[in-house]
């Protein structure tokens, strides 16, 4: 049996378990006054292949971020191999110009 939720005019608040079939009520159990059942919007998951990619966590986008990581990594050590590179070629070039002084 579902159970329902009910406020009143007085700003009661109540829950009830009412069969299906069941009138709803029409009076507060505290105060008497007209009741009116509360109803709480469901949640709603749109999946797809018409919807947004990030919306959702999947292996598919799990797998991309990994590769996107790798990819990124390696033009990382990649540009710092370069950098190393040249910053020691200007520790070279000071070098030979410290000694011809």
């Amino acid at each position: 049996m579902p159970i329902y939720e009910y406020r009143c005019e007085n700003g009661h608040t109540f829950e009830v378990m009412q069969r299906m079939s069941d009138e709803p009520l029409a009076v507060c159990e505290v105060c008497g006054a007209p009741v009116q059942r509360v109803f709480h919007p469901v949640a709603v998951h749109f999946k797809g292949s018409g919807f947004y990619n990030t919306d959702y966590g999947t292996r598919k986008r799990a797998r991309e971020k990994a590769e996107s990581e790798k990819s990124s990594s390696s033009s990382s050590s990649d540009s710092s191999k370069s950098d190393g590179a040249k910053s020691s070629e200007k520790k070279s070039e000071s070098k030979t110009a410290s000694a011809k002084d």
